[in-house]
């Protein structure tokens, strides 16, 4: 039994007059995530390509990656700079978590090799991002879910640029 069989035979439950009928748009969302969904356009579109908008905002997300990865090599490398103008990174370190936990995974803050100030970055923009993606995800999820329409995969791009 494979996870599509299960997928399938969950979804009666799901569809309208089903047991959990109202959460359909999250069933709907976590199965077309994992594969392309069986309904097609009947009439003649304007535009004729396979992919669907949930893949295509999948792409856009993927291809904002170079852009945040250079944003926390950035923005460890100016925290970085920050501290060195301040003379007291030992004191930086105790006060404050950003730095610690940074250190704590490996990073050198005297010397600031590349990795180091991507790690570092990353101790700034991951929490951002983490609080941006679980509150856009909730609000898509239960607007979704009281409209009764699918999730619109738009929040994946919004979380990102938002963070």
């Amino acid at each position: 039994m494979g996870l599509k069989h299960l997928f399938e035979k969950m979804e009666p439950a799901f569809l309208p007059g089903g047991k959990y009928a109202k959460l359909y748009p999250l069933f709907e969302s976590v199965y077309t995530l994992m594969y392309t969904p069986g309904t097609a356009t009947q009439s003649t579109t304007h535009v004729r390509d396979a992919i669907d908008s949930k893949r295509m905002m999948i792409i856009v997300w993927l291809a904002l990656f170079p852009a945040l990865f250079y944003g926390l090599y950035n923005v460890g490398a100016q925290s970085m700079a920050a501290a060195a103008s301040l003379g007291n990174l030992a004191e930086l370190v105790a006060n404050d978590w950003h730095y610690s936990l940074a250190q704590g995974l490996g990073a050198d803050l005297v010397n600031g090799a590349w990795g180091s100030k991507m790690l570092l970055g990353a101790t700034f923009f991951l929490p951002i991002y983490i609080v941006a993606f679980a509150v856009g995800m909730f609000w898509e999820l239960l607007f979704a879910i009281v409209r009764g329409h699918e999730v619109n995969e738009g929040f994946f791009v919004t979380t990102i640029l938002f963070a």
